[in-house]
């Protein structure tokens, strides 16, 4: 039988970085979340592994920005291969760890099937600093590059909340590349909802120098009254949350209504 598996969106709810390190990599702290929606995946055993890509966005999954789903099959040793289908819904180089999400259902899928090895950690972040906590796919805090994970309260499971991209991908090295390289301060601490409300996003300024239309997004977000809106990760994509279901739907509906032309995604955090 099949095994189908989702990769769910990740967002930051907040993302301080602190500093830039030698490697070239950046220290920062996040708080990681996941919305109960993404690609979805179907594997089945077969001789040797393969790929196959379909959805909205498959035929953006080329270069630059790789393959992440391809790339983990090869990090983990099975005794069979696996054949997968990967129905891309989420948009790529979005900030929303499409590929890291996709990696890390691979991950969950040679789980339930084989089992990981000891290192599956190691082998992870080998493949990018969003998928170990991608894996899990659960409320947790990153900090190193965002590899080193301290699993957090879930006090936000079930928020409801409304990922909207205005079609614009954006390099994360770029966006990194113009971050100011002022220390603003560690990631506050507390229950998940209060740092989500007190942090902030450290990449917002220099990715909406990039990409102006990410400045819409929230400022079209704000006007529909969530508790919280902010960019995720590098951009493009922005996240508002929301006190109930009703009010998200119809900040959705609001803004499909005026920019059609944008990218969106219902769900709940996990």
């Amino acid at each position: 039988m099949p095994t189908t598996e989702t990769a769910y969106a990740k967002i930051n709810l907040a993302l301080h970085v602190r500093a830039r390190r030698e490697d070239g990599y950046h220290e920062l702290e996040t708080l990681f979340a996941f919305v109960d929606a993404g690609d979805v995946l179907t594997a089945r055993t077969v001789p040797a592994d393969t790929l196959h890509q379909q959805g909205e966005f498959a035929a953006e999954l080329g270069l630059p920005f790789g393959n992440l789903a391809a790339q983990a099959l090869g990090k983990l040793p099975r005794p069979a291969g696996l054949e997968i289908m990967l129905d891309k819904r989420l948009p790529v180089a979005a900030g929303l760890g499409g590929g890291s999400a996709d990696a890390g259902a691979v991950f969950r899928i040679v789980r339930e099937m084989y089992g990981l090895p000891e290192d599956w950690h190691a082998r992870a972040a080998a493949l990018g600093a969003d998928v170990p906590a991608c894996v899990e796919s659960r409320t947790c805090i990153g900090r190193g590059t965002g590899t080193e994970l301290e699993r957090h309260d879930d006090g936000l499971a079930g928020t409801p909340v409304l990922l909207v991209n205005p079609r614009e991908a954006l390099s994360t090295a770029d966006v990194f590349a113009r971050w100011q390289g002022a220390d603003l301060g560690p990631l506050p601490d507390g229950e998940a909802r209060s740092i989500a409300l007190h942090g902030r996003n450290d990449l917002e300024e220099p990715a909406i120098a990039l990409c102006p239309a990410i400045a819409d997004v929230l400022v079209a977000l704000r006007g529909t009254s969530p508790f919280l809106a902010r960019m995720s990760g590098s951009g493009a994509t922005c996240f508002a949350l929301f006190d109930d279901a009703g009010q998200r739907d119809r900040a959705a509906e609001a803004i499909e209504s005026d920019r059609p032309g944008w990218w969106q995604m219902k769900g709940s955090l996990r």
